[in-house]
């Protein structure tokens, strides 16, 4: 089946309904009271513990969850729902992610799940799910849940085989185990770190972690904060002026800011300067491909070709994937890569975990400072920056999907190097351009990067004139 049919049956199955648009290509996500609330939740927790027994034979589950108002009402529905199909939950709590995800790892379990909304508002609120090795279900589980729960097609267990709760808490367990993997890089360093927890769930983790790695911590926003008050839960660099200015003020060798729920991280060098994700990524995997000499590197289609030009001379290999954590993690696991990146900030080292737990970005940066005896900045001077932009261009839900599938079969016959995996993302010497539907939104996204500002130019022009045209004669 094509996409473009999965998309019109999804279209068939909910254009009734209210609630699919909560399910998402790799998570659960909306607004508590419109789009949420505890009979939804319960329901979700049914679908799952359905979609769990019925199709995939699993019995045990690990939860956890972030400091937002509505989680806690979220984790008592969901593990209801859960319970009532049999399911054995084993509750983590109030955690940071990689702590929940620890505990399914640690603990055997068939699947982890998280309740969050990540980055977005404190009205939000979601649930991300996980096999118990940290590999995150991929888009057609989370249909087969949506359908479920849109039918409300339940199992519905007897009194004498519903599942068990338990609950136990991980965080000492999870420190130790950080602990044993990178203090022995940092003994007798004097390594200071800013560390920006936004008031999410990493309040409840980083701090401890880096300090029982032998990192001083300069800790900002650390009290737990579920209105998000002192600052957004997005990392972004227009809301971390304060750890900006603490790494400055305190000449600290970098500072590290978390999303909401903590996988995903943003770097600040120590003369205040933000690095994007694909130069973190660059800066990690250049080390692990010397370490290891070689090995292969996954990077999503959106990173930079920086990536291919720093690595592939060391003797990496890099393979493009899809966008999304699920496909780093099932990539990562099906074919033994050493590094996984993720240009929307996620970060993988399969070697200690395959989740994308954002601790292992300062972790890492740590370890290899020590090493090299060099400054943040100078490693990430070390590493090409081209420029890049990105457009959106506006079209229907019901047209988005097909325009692009004609436009890989025209640019398949344009160009040599193309990769119709995600969208259509075409390979030059002087730079790519990439072009894929919006999975939430009527949008197509146009990013290009290319070696200099006018070849950036002239490719805006030359693809985005073709995208306009064919966007313009579907209406």
């Amino acid at each position: 089946m094509t996409k473009v049919m999965k998309y019109m049956k999804f279209l068939d199955i909910c254009e009734d309904d209210e609630m699919e648009h909560i399910f998402r290509a790799y998570d659960i996500r909306g607004i508590w009271n419109e789009d949420l609330d505890p009979q939804i939740c319960l329901d979700i927790g049914r679908g799952l513990g359905t979609f769990l027994d019925r199709d995939l034979g699993l019995k045990k589950v690990a939860i956890g969850y972030d400091v937002r108002t509505t989680s806690e009402a979220f984790h008592g529905a969901l593990i209801t729902g859960l319970i009532s199909c049999g399911i054995d939950v084993l509750s983590v709590g109030e955690c940071g992610f990689g702590v929940a995800l620890f505990a399914g790892l640690k603990e055997k379990m068939d699947a982890s799940c998280f309740i969050t909304a990540s980055h977005l508002e404190p009205e939000w609120n979601g649930l991300k799910i996980y096999f118990g090795d940290g590999v995150g279900f991929p888009s057609e589980h989370i249909e087969a849940i949506r359908d479920i729960v849109l039918k409300k097609d339940f199992i519905t267990k007897d009194w004498a085989d519903v599942g068990t709760y338990s609950e136990k808490d991980y965080l000492q367990d999870y420190v130790e185990f950080w602990k044993r993997i990178y203090a022995p890089h940092f003994s007798g360093s004097d390594l200071k770190v800013g560390v920006d927890c936004g008031g999410g769930a990493m309040c409840h983790s980083a701090p401890f972690v880096l300090l029982a790695a032998g990192a001083n911590v300069e800790l900002v926003n650390g009290d737990v904060d579920p209105f998000f008050s002192k600052r957004p839960s997005e990392p972004k660099p227009k809301n971390l002026q304060e750890l900006k200015e603490r790494v400055l003020s305190e000449g600290l060798d970098f500072g590290i800011a978390f999303d909401g729920d903590g996988d995903r991280a943003v770097v600040v060098d120590e003369k205040g300067r933000f690095m994007t994700t694909d130069r973190l990524g660059i800066i990690i995997s250049r080390e692990l491909v010397k370490e290891n000499g070689g090995g292969l590197v996954l990077a999503n289609v959106e990173s930079s070709m920086a990536i291919e030009d720093v690595l592939i001379p060391m003797g990496a290999q890099v393979k493009r994937i899809k966008v999304g954590h699920t496909y780093l993690t099932l990539e990562a696991r099906e074919n033994g890569a050493i590094f996984g990146v993720e240009r929307s900030g996620h970060l993988i080292v399969p070697e200690h975990v395959l989740f994308d737990d954002a601790i292992v970005a300062p972790l890492e940066l740590l370890r290899i400072i020590s090493k090299t005896k060099k400054k943040v900045s100078e490693l990430a001077d070390e590493v090409p920056q081209y420029p890049s932009d990105a457009e959106a261009f506006k079209c229907s839900d019901a047209t988005k999907f097909q325009i692009v599938e004609d436009l890989k079969n025209k640019l398949k016959d344009q160009y040599e190097r193309v990769n119709d995996q995600d969208g259509v993302r075409v390979d030059m010497d002087e730079g790519w351009v990439l072009i894929r539907c919006s999975n939430t939104s009527p949008v197509i996204r146009m990013t290009i990067e290319a070696r200099d500002e006018a070849t950036l130019d002239r490719m805006k022009e030359t693809f985005g004139s073709v995208l306009k045209e064919m966007i313009d004669s579907s209406d």
